[in-house]
């Protein structure tokens, strides 16, 4: 009787645990298979494929080391597909003659569009949190169109946070309003987790700011590359 007890304890925590996170999410959907992290497993000997293992990463919002009890979802069709294919936005959206950057916080995602609506790349966020015990107030992430008017290399650093003498690591900071920037970080949970900045893989906050968003020039009349950001329950889910 203790055993069984100690079964639907340890079920019971799991699925707290898991509770909310993205990846678990997708479990009712035909098209994955959902597991179960065990112990002595990892990102790295889970998925051996690198390409295999940067789609897992991204359908299930996280980059983050998995624990024991964590549960990840993994498409059926894993060797076959690559990441356009999961894209969680259309993959061409009306010709509007200018890069975009939407942000999704309702699919923890971002999508980047050339000039000919082409959708070039995608990848997982944690936008802010609704409230921060540290801050004491809301957290949120400011919606609406914006232009990028700023952005840093891989040293970039926070002047707020942590409260009251700052210093925390934004590799790759590109700013849209005030201090509100798209930058990367180790930190990607499958929630929305952040002060109010847009976080996501360092890898695609690097590819972003070197390959894809351009600052006010003459070549691009003066106007940066545009970031959307969408409000929060204002998406179709996948």
């Amino acid at each position: 009787m203790k055993k069984i007890l100690l079964t639907a304890l340890m079920m019971l925590m799991g699925a707290v645990a898991n509770a909310g996170f993205y990846g678990t999410g997708l479990c009712g959907y035909p098209q994955y298979d959902c597991i179960t992290v065990a112990s002595g497993q990892n990102w790295e000997n889970m998925f051996p494929d690198p390409q295999q293992l940067d789609i897992v990463q991204r359908i299930n919002r996280t980059y983050n080391p998995l624990w024991v009890g964590k549960v990840i979802a993994v498409p059926k069709n894993l060797a076959y597909i690559n990441m356009l294919d999961v894209a969680p936005f259309p993959l061409k959206i009306p010709d509007e003659n200018q890069k975009e950057i939407i942000v999704d916080q309702d699919k923890l995602a971002w999508g980047a569009y050339d000039g000919q609506g082409n959708l070039v790349k995608w990848g997982p966020i944690s936008s802010g949190r609704d409230r921060c015990p540290d801050a004491n107030r809301s957290c949120r992430t400011l919606t609406g169109i914006f232009r990028v008017f700023s952005k840093e290399n891989e040293k970039c650093t926070s002047d707020v946070f942590p409260i009251g003498k700052g210093g925390a690591k934004m590799p790759y900071c590109m700013f849209f309003h005030k201090g509100f920037a798209l930058h990367g970080s180790t930190d990607i949970p499958g929630i929305r987790a952040s002060h109010g900045c847009v976080r996501m893989f360092i890898d695609d906050a690097k590819w972003l700011n070197h390959d894809f968003v351009e600052l006010s020039s003459e070549r691009n009349n003066f106007m940066g590359t545009v970031v959307i950001v969408r409000p929060i329950n204002d998406s179709e889910k996948i």
